[in-house]
């Protein structure tokens, strides 16, 4: 087994950085490969990437929407009354993000062989995914917007500010990406957690039911424990939280998000980024031994 020795095994951040930027045609090159591969020989193709979200909002539509009768939530000012238009703009940005993160966590594994033969910088595998599944995303997120237009919703001219978003969140989801798949290398087990994670991390956000629920319950409860700290405080730090509300103010009510979440969304994005490239850059030159 080669060990991971080169140049730049001890350099900072920005030099770490910078050698991902000089190998970018490498990272071009690893996500046209993955893009290319994933429906190969399939009658359907690019179709099957409509699969999921579509079971998903079926399912979802009709448990709560006419099982458990959710409020139905009506876009301000699009005036749009579509609970399964309203999941699946939250719904489309949420399972980009878990597709990354879960996909993200083996990755190295999965490539150990290569990795152990070859140099180059090991984040660009990790982050090669964020751009196979946002191919998938902007096929899925044109289906969308047409269904949205056909309801009436007024979303052209919001939809440069929608991928923005989008930006931001491929960014943050990036960062979970580098973080957990270096942690799995060194314990194997991460990524079996994440899968259960992922589920329970789904209905601690406004995906599937929206946040005015926790607000009423917040209000009911007051200050827990004696403190100012509110059931919403706690819920609203949950980072896909700013996430899904931009995406959903935008497309579904065609208004301009509050200050506090495009805040949330730039700081998120910057935080798990950088920790995660800082991370990654630190247990580099283990990994072919780890693997």
């Amino acid at each position: 087994m080669k060990s991971d020795k080169s140049p730049n095994s001890h350099m900072g951040l920005i030099r770490y950085v910078t050698t991902i930027w000089t190998s970018r045609e490498v990272l071009y090159n690893l996500t046209l490969r993955e893009i290319r591969g994933q429906y190969k020989r399939t009658a359907l193709g690019q179709l099957w990437s409509l699969a999921n979200p579509l079971a998903a909002m079926l399912i979802y539509t009709f448990i709560f929407s006419f099982l458990f009768r959710l409020p139905l939530q009506e876009g301000e000012p699009s005036g749009l009354k579509s609970y399964a238009l309203w999941l699946l703009v939250g719904l489309l940005p949420w399972m980009f993000f878990s597709r990354v993160m879960n996909m993200g966590t083996g990755v190295l594994v999965v490539n150990a062989p290569l990795i152990q033969k070859v140099y180059f910088p090991r984040a660009i595998m990790p982050l090669s995914l964020v751009g196979v599944v946002g191919f998938n995303w902007l096929f899925e997120m044109g289906v969308l917007v047409v269904a949205l237009l056909i309801a009436g919703a007024f979303v052209l001219p919001w939809l440069p500010l929608v991928l923005v978003v989008m930006a931001l969140l491929g960014l943050f989801a990036a960062g979970i990406a580098l973080i957990f798949s270096v942690t799995n290398v060194n314990f194997r087990d991460v990524e079996h957690a994440v899968t259960v994670f992922t589920q329970i991390w789904l209905y601690l956000t406004p995906v599937i039911y929206p946040i005015s629920l926790v607000e009423t319950q917040s209000e009911r409860l007051g200050g827990l424990f004696g403190t100012n700290i509110t059931l919403l405080g706690i819920y609203e730090a949950n980072p896909l939280v700013s996430y899904i509300s931009a995406f959903r103010e935008l497309l579904y009510d065609n208004r301009m998000p509050a200050p506090e979440i495009w805040i949330g969304c730039f700081g998120w994005s910057i935080l798990a980024l950088g920790f995660g490239l800082a991370l990654f850059a630190r247990y580099e030159k283990r990994l072919a031994e780890l693997l």
